[in-house]
């Protein structure tokens, strides 16, 4: 019977750890990476702080006292994906991701994961990019094994591919015709495989994992239905917007869908957009096959659009965030309500840089 009370105290005990451990964890909020600074210390590294902007509480945040390296000094931010920000080498095209802008992650020792240099195809450029993607977030460094694989989206046809710790070069891939020079990349985990949607969304392309066996995508043919009703004069205004499509994946559903952002050019002393219309459309099997519906509810599901890669998080995790809704930074800088069918541009902030056209939104962090 001791020994009995001493398992049971034993086992405890470490419940009780366990619970401790459980309560300590932390998770952030979905921020907006705005800008940062480094300022050089008289030991010669360089210190800076970093601006954010938080989606729920819709107010800036700072996080002072971040070491920058090199790296970051040495080039320049071009996409995002899972919070991991890409910099490429101003001299010899090198990539780099990094943490640093993480807000939990440290602040003396921030991980970086070096890449090749970037080459181009002979008929492509490679000096603008489109956006970014990932399999995964970088594996921990003892389980190098696991697979993971970056991808980069030119403007134009050039896609490249590379699996860091492994690859010494980028795999370089001329997507399918020119009308998939400003497809969005984006990656299934439920399909393990890289989207490029065709302007107008009614095709797909994708790349699975193994993109070196087969360089060739496969071929998706879209179907719509249930199209929003709207009078002739509106749809003939949708069709002289600026429109761009967007392919994201629920983590927690494994549901994919595609939301069409129609913006309004103006002049103002320079060319600008405001948002006209989001359109969402439910990825929906059927007996006949699948199809994308019109909808005008995603439920609990926020989904964040900037020049990272797309992603959508729960409201119900983040108290503070709107659910049903779409928050964006491109065309211009707000939310926009599928229940109402409207968009609310957020308050300008003083120390936000003037232009908000390639900021990246960073889904949660949690440690």
């Amino acid at each position: 019977m001791a020994q009995l009370l001493s398992r049971l105290s034993n086992l405890s005990h470490r419940n009780h750890s366990l619970i401790r451990l459980f309560s300590s964890s932390r998770t952030t909020n979905p921020y907006l990476l705005l800008a940062w600074n480094a300022e050089v210390t008289a030991s010669g590294e360089y210190i800076g702080d970093v601006l954010l902007f938080d989606a729920a509480k819709e107010d800036m945040l700072t996080v002072k006292g971040k070491t920058v390296p090199q790296e970051l000094l040495d080039g320049y931010g071009f996409g995002a994906s899972h919070g991991w920000v890409f910099y490429c080498d101003h001299h010899d095209r090198s990539v780099c991701i990094s943490e640093i802008f993480n807000p939990l992650a440290s602040k003396s020792d921030p991980k970086m994961v070096p890449m090749p240099p970037l080459t181009a195809l002979k008929t492509c450029q490679n000096q603008v990019f489109w956006n970014v993607a990932m399999s995964s977030s970088p594996p921990p460094d003892d389980q190098e094994d696991q697979r993971w694989v970056v991808a980069i989206k030119f403007l134009g046809r050039q896609l490249s591919l590379c699996s860091p710790r492994r690859d010494l070069r980028w795999t370089n891939i001329l997507t399918p015709l020119d009308f998939t020079e400003n497809s969005t990349l984006m990656y299934s985990k439920r399909d393990q495989r890289f989207y490029l949607p065709a302007p107008g969304g009614h095709h797909l392309f994708s790349y699975d994992l193994n993109f070196k066996k087969d360089m060739a995508p496969n071929f998706h043919n879209l179907q719509f239905r249930d199209l929003p009703e709207l009078p002739q004069s509106e749809w003939e205004l949708l069709n002289l917007c600026c429109r761009t499509e967007y392919l994201v994946e629920s983590v927690s559903t494994g549901e994919h869908f595609l939301v069409k952002w129609y913006g309004q050019s103006y002049t103002n002393g320079r060319l600008g957009y405001r948002t006209k219309r989001f359109m969402v459309f439910r990825e929906v099997e059927t007996t006949q096959g699948r199809y994308m519906c019109y909808t005008e509810d995603i439920g609990d599901i926020c989904i964040f659009l900037s020049k990272s890669e797309t992603f959508c998080v729960e409201a119900s995790s983040c108290p503070g965030l709107q659910p049903n809704s779409i928050y964006y930074t491109g065309k211009d800088f707000g939310i926009y309500d599928l229940t109402t069918g409207t968009s609310r541009s957020f308050r300008p902030f003083p120390s936000a840089p003037a232009s908000l056209a390639t900021l990246f939104w960073l889904p949660p962090f949690s440690i």
